[in-house]
């Protein structure tokens, strides 16, 4: 049975404490009066959760447009809650960690999830690493992005089950990861999707749906996404997947990113994964006219001007070679902290 999103799960506590409604108003209050920043952001979502309103406005993160307000339903996210806590089988009392930022969704829906499923939540300042993680703290679900993963190899093993969001997992932290033992999934989603919709294990290469999920592609080719639980309208995506059946995808790039070079289509996403482990900066792909080819691949570097080493495009196929390198000397980041490719281009000149 799916609970309501006006109840709280008698199981449910945070930095060890039970909270019912009552308290929680009182913790919200406290955490925006007395808080910290990130402690404000618990404590604002916190009495939007408890107000008499059947729905709540979320902040889409920007990456590839301007970000922009979106109403959910409550119950809605209560239902991309029980499907997570079904998928990877959590169970009341588990240990959960938040340190993601509560102001958005995957930090929002963490704390549904603890709420609905009556998990035991820690909540620890949002950083790149997990430094302040108590070296005799285990916890049995946490939710991060791929840079406090990159950044806390060491502490992973902390944790039995992992999911990893907000960007693509790169080849080289791949790589890394498998070599833990912790169970360790990445997702895809969007806010639009209230977080993830499928996973999948570190180093396999299709995702998985989860139960409240139907998938399909439309002419170009890009995944459409219907769950009436949680959205009444099919999502109509911008990503490009190959579908093995109804139950699993590959993603392969973004169409606004595709570039057409000399006839031959090609997905920035997967350029740049063969490079991830050959360059140190920040980087991307993009594309720049050509009275030839009609497009030519660019690499785009942030920092300062420098001789490249041509051996590390070794591993690309001849159309995939950027036919040109561009620095920035600072990337331009979305609210999220992810690079705002079109924002970067813009700034540089590139385009208008």
């Amino acid at each position: 049975m799916i609970p309501n999103y006006r109840s709280i799960h008698n199981r449910f506590k945070i930095n060890n404490f039970h909270f019912d409604k009552e308290a929680l108003y009182q913790l919200a209050y406290t955490l925006i009066k007395e808080g910290k920043d990130y402690e404000n952001d618990l404590g604002v979502f916190l009495l939007d959760w408890l107000d008499d309103k059947e729905t709540i406005q979320l902040t889409t993160s920007g990456t590839t447009g301007a970000p922009k307000v979106i109403t959910i339903k409550k119950q809605s996210m209560v239902h991309s809650a029980i499907a997570t806590g079904n998928f990877f089988n959590l169970h009341p009392q588990d240990k959960a960690l938040l340190c993601l930022p509560a102001r958005y969704i995957a930090g929002k829906m963490m704390i549904v999830r603890a709420m609905m499923l009556g998990l035991e939540l820690d909540i620890m300042a949002p950083s790149s690493h997990l430094d302040d993680l108590l070296p005799h703290k285990n916890y049995d679900f946490v939710a991060i992005v791929p840079l406090q993963a990159e950044n806390s190899l060491d502490k992973l093993h902390q944790f039995k089950k992992i999911i990893i969001g907000g960007a693509k997992v790169s080849d080289d932290l791949a790589t890394k990861l498998k070599e833990i033992k912790s169970a360790i999934y990445e997702t895809y989603g969007m806010t639009e999707t209230i977080t993830h919709i499928a996973a999948k294990k570190i180093g396999e290469a299709y995702f998985n749906v989860l139960e409240h999920v139907s998938i399909s592609i439309d002419e170009r080719n890009c995944l459409v996404i219907d769950a009436p639980s949680i959205s009444e309208e099919k999502v109509i995506t911008n990503d490009i997947v190959e579908i093995l059946n109804e139950r699993q995808f590959k993603w392969l790039g973004r169409y606004d990113n595709v570039i057409n070079s000399g006839g031959i289509k090609l997905f920035p996403e997967q350029i740049e994964t063969k490079l991830a482990s050959k360059i140190q900066n920040r980087f991307f792909i993009t594309s720049q006219p050509d009275a030839v080819l009609g497009s030519k691949v660019v690499l785009v570097l942030e920092g300062e001007k420098r001789d490249i080493d041509s051996s590390i495009f070794n591993s690309l196929e001849k159309f995939e070679r950027p036919r040109e390198i561009l620095f920035v000397t600072q990337f331009v980041e979305t609210e999220t902290k992810k690079v705002n490719r079109n924002q970067t281009l813009k700034n540089k000149g590139c385009i208008n």
